[in-house]
C-alpha cells in the first residue's frame, strides 16, 4: 500500500511539474509579442502642442516570419486629451490617429517604414523596430484647444490595426496571439497648460 500510495505522488509531482512548464512555455510564446509604452510627454512649439513617447516593441517569430513573407502591418498610434468632470463622462477636447506600417522589400532586402508620407528603409528588422517605437514631434492639438490652469488628462495608445492584415492573417488571428499586439493606456496628466 505503501509503495503504491509513492508511486502515485511521484505520478501526481510529474504532472504538476509538466503543467508548470506548458504554463510557462505559453506565457513565454505569449511575451514575445509586446507592446509597451514607456514614456509619453507633450511639448509646445509654437501654436502647436507636439506629442512625444517611447514605446518598447517585440515581435513574436510568427510575425518577423510573415513580414519576411511580404506582409505589412498597420499600427495605430491613438492619443486623446480629456478634461475631466465630476458628474458626467469626461469631455473629450482633442482625438489624433497617426498610421505607422512595416513591411519588408524582398528585392532590396531592406524594410520599411512609413509614417505621414514618408517613408524610411532600413537593413535590418531591429532598426526598422527601433524607428517604429519612436513617436516624435506628433501634432496632437493647438494650443488655443485648451485653457490655462485647467486640470486635463492625456491617454496615449498603440495597437496592431487588425481590420488592415490580410484575410488570411485575420483569421488565423482570431484564435492566435501572435497577432494581437496592443499597449496598455498610458495616462499622465500634462503640465504643460499653466
Amino acid at each position: 500500500m505503501t509503495a503504491f500510495s509513492m508511486h502515485f505522488c511521484k505520478k501526481i509531482k510529474h504532472l504538476f511539474f509538466a503543467l508548470g512548464l506548458l504554463l510557462f512555455v505559453d506565457a513565454a510564446q505569449a511575451a514575445g509579442n509586446s507592446l509597451q509604452i514607456r514614456s509619453a510627454n507633450l511639448i509646445t512649439y509654437e501654436d502647436e502642442v507636439l506629442l512625444n513617447a517611447d514605446v518598447e516593441i517585440n515581435f513574436s517569430p510568427e510575425m518577423e516570419k510573415a513580414i519576411l513573407k511580404g506582409f505589412t502591418f498597420n499600427f495605430l498610434i491613438e492619443f486623446q486629451l480629456l478634461s475631466p468632470r465630476k458628474y458626467w463622462f469626461d469631455d473629450e477636447v482633442a482625438t489624433t490617429v497617426q498610421q505607422v506600417s512595416l513591411s519588408y522589400h524582398a528585392l532590396s532586402r531592406q524594410y520599411i517604414v512609413i509614417r505621414n508620407e514618408q517613408q524610411r528603409t532600413y537593413a535590418s528588422l531591429d532598426a526598422a523596430i527601433e524607428d517604429l517605437s519612436i513617436i516624435q514631434d506628433l501634432k496632437v492639438f493647438e494650443k488655443n484647444d485648451v485653457e490655462k490652469n485647467e486640470p486635463y488628462t492625456a491617454m496615449l495608445l498603440m495597437r496592431l490595426d487588425h481590420k488592415k492584415l490580410p484575410k488570411a492573417l485575420q483569421v488565423d488571428g482570431m484564435g492566435s496571439s501572435d497577432w494581437k499586439m496592443s499597449s496598455q493606456r498610458f495616462e499622465w496628466s500634462p503640465n504643460i497648460f499653466k
